[in-house]
């Protein structure tokens, strides 16, 4: 250990989504003199494109929004201050359904071993104390989600590593807050049917089942202007019309849900790296 600092890895699915769940997390450990290192696996082209033209429409150009998208990828590690960002390049698949799913070098439709493969060269070279993925629906179901948690686990697998991991979460608590603050944010809203509000009451964990909580209050700001930097994507991130001081309020804690550990450290924990420190 006294020969290399420690090290977080985070395995994300796309440009945005190291912001919304881990910004806060890798803003912290940055500050601490921790090694923060980011792999985002695909290149985004599913998103917006200018003006917030949608994919299949007049327009949309995948490569086009790709090379936007990892611009501002760069630019959200530099105020996050991550230390090593690795992207892996797959095409985006885009959202569950979608006729991108099935389309050939997509990441949904990868190989889970090819893609876990040239993860676990990152984790070899990096030799992260702890990484950070989705659970096994990917938090919310998200093809290119799940497909990360995959090639994590897997990657896991094929290393001799033996990292503290995480799966990323949110108490259902803070769900049926987020529910509540996005009806005061759009009045029209309607109710969502039952079938959606069964499912949607599926998403995150009660809070008691939530191993690590991680205030990263101090770092909120810095979690907010990272979201800021995919501004292409700004129509789709319901966090930036909170305005950065209720944002701060609201964001302050990152949970997460210890699946690996031999470190024996005490649950519930507020650090990820407890037991390593």
């Amino acid at each position: 250990m006294a020969d290399r600092p420690l090290t977080l890895m985070a395995v994300h699915a796309h440009p945005d989504d190291e912001a919304t769940g881990t910004g806060g997390v890798l803003a912290r450990y940055a500050a601490e003199g921790i090694r923060t290192v980011l792999v985002t696996c695909t290149d985004g082209g599913c998103g917006d494109g200018p003006g917030g033209v949608k994919p299949g429409d007049p327009g949309h150009e995948p490569a086009a929004v790709a090379l936007t998208r990892r611009q501002e990828l760069a630019a959200s590690c530099e105020v996050l201050k991550v230390s090593d960002l690795e992207m892996l390049d797959y095409a985006d698949s885009g959202m569950a359904g979608w006729p991108s799913n099935d389309a050939p070098g997509s990441f949904w439709q990868t190989p889970v071993q090819e893609g876990a493969a040239r993860l676990a060269e990152l984790m070899r070279h990096y030799r992260p104390d702890v990484v950070v993925t989705y659970d096994e629906n990917g938090f919310y179901g998200h093809p290119d989600h799940i497909q990360a948690h995959r090639i994590t686990m897997a990657a896991l697998e094929m290393t001799e590593l033996s990292p503290k991991v995480y799966w990323t979460t949110m108490p259902r608590s803070m769900m049926q807050r987020f529910g509540e603050i996005m009806r005061e944010f759009h009045e029209d809203m309607p109710e969502p049917d039952p079938a959606e509000a069964a499912a949607l009451a599926e998403i995150g964990l009660p809070d008691d089942e939530i191993t690590t909580w991680v205030d990263t209050t101090a770092f909120s700001g810095q979690k907010f202007d990272a979201l800021a930097a995919h501004a292409s994507q700004g129509e789709n991130i319901f966090f930036l019309r909170m305005g950065k001081e209720r944002f701060g309020e609201l964001m302050g804690m990152e949970t997460f849900v210890r699946v690996q550990d031999a470190t024996g450290a005490a649950v519930p924990e507020n650090d990820l790296f407890a037991g390593l420190r």
